[in-house]
This record gives C-alpha cells, sequence and structure tokens, in this order.
C-alpha cells in the first residue's frame, strides 16, 4: 500500500497506512468501502453542524464566542502564509536532522573522544559534518512531535469541550448547581484599557472541559486512531463554527488560492509527503481500511485532511447565512453547495481509488463548491444578491459603532411614526 500521507495546513485525501518496510495484505473491497465511507460522513458532520452553529454564533453577543472574520485580504495572503509555513516545516525536518542515526553516532564519538583525551575533539571525517551536528540529537524529531502532541493535546481539549458543551447541556439537571465565571484579561488603564482575553464560562463548561481531557490524555499516551478524529472533528467544527468570510468574493479568492496551493504542493514537490510523514498532530480524518479484519487495532489508513473540510466548510456556512439573509425560509444555497461538496469528495475518492495515487481534494471540491451554487444563482437571477452580500466583523469597533447608529437610526424613524 501506499504511505500514509497527511497535509499539515490543509491536507489531500490519501490511502495507505503508515511508513515501513513491511509489506501490508491488500484489504478487501468492503474495507475499503467502509474507510471511505466513514471519512466522507466524517466530513459531512462537522461541515452541517458548524454551518447551523455559526449562524447563532454571527448572532450571539458572548464574548467568549465571538466569531473571526476573514477579509480579502486575508484569503489572498493565507496561501502564501501557507506555503511558507509549509516550506519552513520541510526544511526544518529535511535539513536540519536529516539523518537522527547520524546525529546519534557524532554524539556518541564526541564524548568517547573527550573522556580519553580529557577535552573536547573535533571530529575529522570527509564523509560527515563536524561535531556542530550533534544538537540535532537533542532537538530531534521525536522531541518535536512530543512538544507539538502537548500542544495539540491543549487545543484539542478545549476544542472538544466547546464542541460538546451544547450536546452536554441537555443532560443536566435542573438542580444542578451551576455557577458563572469569566476570564477577563486587559492591557493598560482607564480609557486605553484593552481586552485580551474575555471568556465566559461555567460550571457545566468545566464538566465539558474534564471529560474532554480524558480524551485529551488517551490521545496523548496511545495516539488512537478513535482520539485523533475527535480531535479532529472538534477542530473542525470550531472551524466551520467560528472562521466566518465577509463575503462570496472573498471565499472565492480564498478557495481558488488553495486550490492552486494544494495542486501544486501534491503534485509538484514532495514537500508536503516529507512534512506529512514526519509530522504527528490530529491534523487529519482517519479510518482503517482493515477494520473489519483486525478491529480497533487496525493500522492500515485512508485520510483526509482537515483543511479539506474546514476551507470549503466555512465557504457553504457563508452560504447558509445569504440564505437567511434573503428571507425566504429556503437554503436553497446551502444545500446546493453541501450536495456539491458530497460530490467533489466522492470524486476525488473515485479517482484515487482508480490511479492508486494520492489526491489533491481541493482539486475537486473547489470547482463544485463555488460553480454548483453560482450557477443556482444564475437560473434564479440572483448573482448581483449573492456577491452583494457582506458580513460586518463584530470585532471591529467601527462595525459595532454603524451597527449603534444604525439602531439608533431606527429607533428615532420609529418614534417620529408614533408621532405622527
Amino acid at each position: 500500500m501506499d504511505s500514509a500521507l497527511s497535509d499539515p495546513h490543509n491536507g489531500s485525501a490519501e490511502a495507505g497506512g503508515p511508513t515501513n518496510s513491511t509489506t501490508r495484505p491488500p484489504s478487501t473491497p468492503e474495507g475499503i468501502a467502509l474507510a471511505y465511507g466513514s471519512l466522507l460522513l466524517m466530513a459531512l458532520l462537522p461541515i452541517f453542524f458548524g454551518a447551523l452553529r455559526s449562524v447563532r454564533c454571527a448572532r450571539g453577543k458572548n464574548a467568549s464566542d465571538m466569531p473571526e472574520t476573514i477579509t480579502s485580504r486575508d484569503a489572498a495572503r493565507f496561501p502564501i502564509i501557507a506555503s511558507c509555513t509549509l516550506l519552513g516545516l520541510y526544511l526544518f525536518f529535511k535539513v536540519y536532522f536529516p539523518n537522527k542515526s547520524y546525529a546519534g553516532s557524532v554524539l556518541k564519538t564526541w564524548k568517547t573522544q573527550k573522556s580519553k583525551k580529557g577535552k573536547t575533539a573535533v571530529i575529522q571525517n570527509p564523509t560527515t559534518r563536524d561535531s556542530h551536528s550533534f544538537p540535532s540529537e537533542i532537538f530531534s524529531q521525536e522531541y518535536i512531535n512530543l512538544l507539538l502532541s502537548m500542544y495539540f493535546f491543549v487545543l484539542g481539549i478545549l476544542a472538544l469541550s466547546h464542541t460538546i458543551s451544547p450536546f452536554m447541556n441537555k443532560f443536566f439537571p435542573a438542580s444542578f448547581p451551576n455557577r458563572q465565571y469569566q476570564l477577563l484579561f486587559t492591557q493598560g488603564s482607564g480609557e486605553n484599557k484593552e481586552e485580551i482575553i474575555n471568556y465566559e464560562f461555567d460550571t457545566k463548561d468545566l464538566v465539558c472541559l474534564g471529560l474532554s481531557s480524558i480524551v485529551g490524555v488517551w490521545y496523548l499516551l496511545r495516539k488512537h486512531w478513535i482520539a485523533n478524529n475527535l480531535f479532529g472533528l472538534a477542530f473542525s467544527l470550531n472551524g466551520v463554527e467560528l472562521l466566518h468570510l465577509n463575503n462570496v468574493s472573498t471565499g472565492c479568492i480564498l478557495l481558488g488560492g488553495l486550490f492552486i496551493y494544494d495542486v501544486f504542493w501534491v503534485f509538484g514537490t514532495n514537500v508536503m509527503v516529507t512534512v506529512a510523514k514526519s509530522f504527528e498532530a490530529p491534523i487529519k480524518l482517519v479510518f482503517p481500511q482493515d477494520l473489519l479484519e483486525k478491529g480497533l487495532e487496525a493500522n492500515n489508513f485512508a485520510m483526509l485532511g482537515l483543511g479539506d473540510v474546514v476551507i470549503p466548510g466555512i465557504f457553504i456556512a457563508l452560504l447558509l447565512r445569504f440564505d437567511i439573509s434573503l428571507k425566504k425560509n429556503t437554503h436553497t444555497y446551502f444545500y446546493t453547495s453541501f450536495a456539491a461538496y458530497i460530490f467533489g469528495l466522492g470524486l476525488t475518492i473515485f479517482i484515487m481509488h482508480i490511479f492508486k495515487h494520492a489526491q489533491p481534494a481541493l482539486l475537486y471540491l473547489v470547482p463544485a463548491c463555488i460553480g454548483f451554487p453560482v450557477l443556482v444563482a444564475l437560473a434564479k437571477g440572483e448573482v448581483t444578491e449573492m456577491f452583494s452580500y457582506e458580513e460586518s466583523n463584530p470585532k471591529d469597533p467601527a462595525a459595532v459603532t454603524e451597527s449603534k447608529e444604525g439602531t439608533e437610526a431606527s429607533a428615532s424613524k420609529g418614534l417620529e411614526k408614533k408621532e405622527k
């Protein structure tokens, strides 16, 4: 089977197992169908529920749930930033410690010569580097991945807690002693005081945080694929819910830029493959193709990067909010784009299975998710309305001031009508 590959920033739908020298038995057709079907279902869940929650998030007044709005400038810069980050990780893994065994042998020889001569010796070997290479053993790939695991452990339990909180609230009895808390961190004083962190939570949220921590410890100790998926689903749902595009044009810029990014780094170079092999984090959804044979200990995975869920997902969520703004009690563009996503991801899986090669999923998802809704808008004569729809940034003081002025103007008009 092919090596298991995943893009640390955006991701590609791919099939395979962990990289090793052993030959795996071919997966059964039933196992492959189960794996691909499960990946498709896991991709659809955070998009659907994340889009619904994004509507409530946009209407909410809780500062801790304020969405982050992506502007056209942010969208244009994102593929460049993602490419630089990906290339930086590649250079770090490939150049800084290309051979862990070499670094270990240098360190061992350096210590031996020091003990014999009583001083540090420079190792003269035309086929190797000098003794300055030994720090790469200190900062080895295992230590880097351990650091990343701790980082995603913290992020994962916070994301999972935020995800399950609305569902868990239904199970708490009415007599549950629920207290409100607020974590407030400010900078400056007086009129210059600026909020850095303003997070509101309650006792129920703390219970959810405790439950999520159990999953976090499980992932940290075992790296089990189920724990990985729980974190991955939580990251995806939170991304779709809390990342908002300000208009459809911005969505087209973002998806178009990442379309080129995904195709170039998957087909044009081996950078994405190298980083994905070296990068251990819950940044992908996985499902074993040999689950029917090995049960929960299966290890021959099909994979889908979280970027292939979140990036189209925030565009689909925008179209849902556009549907609601039309006030026609229909969700035509949401259902169209959702069906387009199913079509695009299904096509990705089909081509990957036929050609036995990893595919950049955005190659198929971007044309489908943009093209289908635009065709519907053309048929309904609502292209102008679609591209003129705009969402303001709730964190922008100018937008808040403008909203207040609009509210005051509406109130004054209402008073004038009453006086007349």
